[in-house]
């Protein structure tokens, strides 16, 4: 597991330990209010997970077989998944005593239930909301809209910020403490990259999803390049 992160500076950003070296970024995931834009959550990975695997697949035609007008053709953005494992430890803050950093006190107080209740706020609707449902069903309402969830991003650097929807969550629990509170824990997450065709093009996702798009085509014509020399050929065929 990679090492706990370095100090914090006044500012409540990590700073290294040596001058002049690279500062450490978190990833993490971000809710925002669709209506408003304004932030109602945020969870930083304690430790940035060793490895991120996305997989996408292409949106195309899907036309008889033979048809060789529509092979080429590409309907959308394609379906694309992202999965991580983030893991938690509170040895980290049950270290530090808690006057001495405020934001330890959840952990002392808590271990690491405060942390896993904010991941499974991802995909649970409010108690409230559940109280409320519930309340129209017994007034005879036939129908129910369900009040819309907050956006989430995944922010991966400042390169990679994606909205996503929460597609499974797995927390394994790995030690306790003396009043069964978790002290370790890994979280897998699979996370669905909302796109254009999934919501609105006036809706704040789009707007990140297509910000999203443009940064990742402004980094491949960094390297774009019409040379085929060093694949053996002068030329093509």
């Amino acid at each position: 597991r990679p090492a706990p992160a370095p100090p914090s500076s006044p500012g409540g950003g990590p700073v290294s330990s040596f001058p002049g070296s690279v500062k450490l970024l978190r990833g993490g995931l971000v809710q925002l209010d669709p209506a408003s834009s304004a932030i109602v959550d945020v969870i930083v990975f304690q430790y940035n997970p060793d490895t991120v695997t996305r997989t996408m697949q292409p949106r195309g035609m899907t036309g008889e077989p033979g048809d060789r007008l529509e092979v080429l053709r590409l309907t959308g953005p394609p379906h694309e998944t992202i999965k991580l494992e983030a893991e938690f430890d509170a040895v980290e803050h049950l270290d530090t005593p808690k006057h001495s950093d405020p934001r330890n006190a959840p952990v002392i107080e808590g271990g690491l239930l405060p942390a896993l209740a904010s991941l499974e706020a991802l995909i649970t609707p409010s108690a409230d909301q559940l109280l409320a449902t519930d309340a129209l069903f017994d007034q005879g309402a036939l129908e129910v809209a369900p009040t819309e969830a907050a956006l989430i991003v995944l922010v991966w650097g400042i390169k990679r910020v994606v909205p996503v929807l929460v597609g499974s969550l797995s927390i394994t629990e790995e030690a306790f403490d003396p009043q069964l509170r978790p002290i370790r824990a890994k979280a897998s997450l699979e996370l669905k990259v909302l796109t254009t065709n999934d919501l609105p093009m006036t809706h704040l996702g789009s707007t990140l999803y297509v910000s999203y798009r443009r940064t990742a085509e402004a980094l491949a014509a960094l390297v774009a390049s019409t040379d085929v020399r060093p694949l053996g050929l002068e030329h093509l065929p």
